[in-house]
């Protein structure tokens, strides 16, 4: 491959007026610059970025870990940081862990040799360790939408106790009182605390939720059905079920058809997160939704500020961010069936 020495031998002038042209640090006469820019496209010379970020101790690199990039909840918050991102001049690296700790720790050793000046981390559970290697490493990190106790590091939360009293809420002002529950995976915080939630609005209701009327989940569409399958099963006479995210929803709204029961008519279904297919099935899924333009876009500001300023030794930041119920088709007022 060309070099900076083979672009200035084209243009016949000093390598060092080449690296003044190319990172605009000192004047250069125009007629030069045509004659370094011309020798540049002729030879095809591209400047090595990387080399130059770590002159400055920076690489202008951000890495980014999902639990799950196949999770349209995740895409979203990623495309909000990488466009943030590449307006401020950042390229940013994804990274998907499939909920393995294994794999997010071997990325986050993968990204802090690359030199990179942030990370942006949603764990893949309740796991510290991939968090106390960054922060070790002395790297700007925030954490999204995983609550990782008292570590010194940006957090942005979501309120997911409310998100949870709201779909309890809504369930029971509807006049349901035989309501299951398909929870999300049991390493996370937000899985509890959506289950907090909705369970102290049905008691605030009067609305008993007995463990037989919930069952594991894995915030994937075959957990969502799995999920529904069971809670058939055991023939509960349930008539409304609060799924703790969109895609086990619409895998129970589909075992649900395939049962011949109607929804809303027979069973009203309520999910998490808002997907974009929530809006997009028959019957539109209600849900709680959540701010992942918000979430991306503020855990990106968080980040570039602390790089920006890092030798200010800002304190941690804990962002909060509210939740909404989104009004669709899959909920009705609950009636009771007149026997024949």
């Amino acid at each position: 491959m060309p070099t900076m020495r083979d672009v200035a031998a084209q243009a016949r002038v000093s390598v060092a007026t080449v690296s003044h042209v190319i990172n605009g640090t000192r004047f250069v006469d125009p007629q030069t610059v045509d004659r370094v820019r011309n020798a540049i496209e002729l030879l095809g010379y591209r400047p090595n970025s990387l080399a130059r970020g770590l002159r400055r101790n920076e690489t202008s690199i951000i890495g980014m870990l999902l639990p799950d990039n196949s999770n349209p909840f995740f895409g979203e918050i990623a495309r909000a940081i990488e466009d943030v991102g590449f307006t401020e001049g950042y390229s940013v690296i994804l990274c998907n862990s499939d909920g393995s700790e294994a794999k997010e720790a071997a990325y986050v050793d993968t990204l802090l040799s690359k030199q990179i000046d942030g990370i942006i981390l949603i764990s893949s559970g309740n796991n510290f360790a991939p968090l106390r290697l960054i922060l070790d490493a002395d790297v700007p990190c925030v954490v999204v939408d995983r609550e990782l106790g008292g570590l010194p590091v940006d957090q942005v939360l979501i309120d997911n106790e409310q998100g949870g009293y709201l779909a309890g809420q809504y369930l029971t002002r509807l006049g349901h009182t035989h309501i299951g529950y398909i929870a999300g995976p049991n390493q996370l915080n937000l899985s509890a605390q959506r289950l907090t939630g909705f369970r102290r609005a049905l008691d605030e209701a009067g609305v008993a939720l007995p463990d037989e009327a919930c069952v594991q989940g894995d915030f994937y569409y075959s957990g969502g059905a799995d999920g529904m399958r069971e809670l058939l099963r055991r023939d509960l006479g349930l008539t409304a079920i609060f799924a703790a995210n969109d895609r086990m929803a619409v895998g129970a709204l589909s075992v649900l058809h395939r049962a011949g029961l109607r929804v809303p008519h027979d069973v009203s279904i309520i999910g998490y997160d808002d997907i974009p297919l929530s809006s997009a099935i028959w019957p539109s899924l209600t849900t709680i939704a959540q701010p992942k333009v918000d979430m991306g876009q503020i855990s990106i500001s968080l980040l570039l500020e602390r790089i920006k300023r890092r030798e200010e030794n800002l304190p941690p930041r804990r962002v909060l961010l509210p939740v909404r119920l989104v009004e669709r088709e899959s909920c009705r007022q609950h009636e009771e069936r007149k026997s024949a």
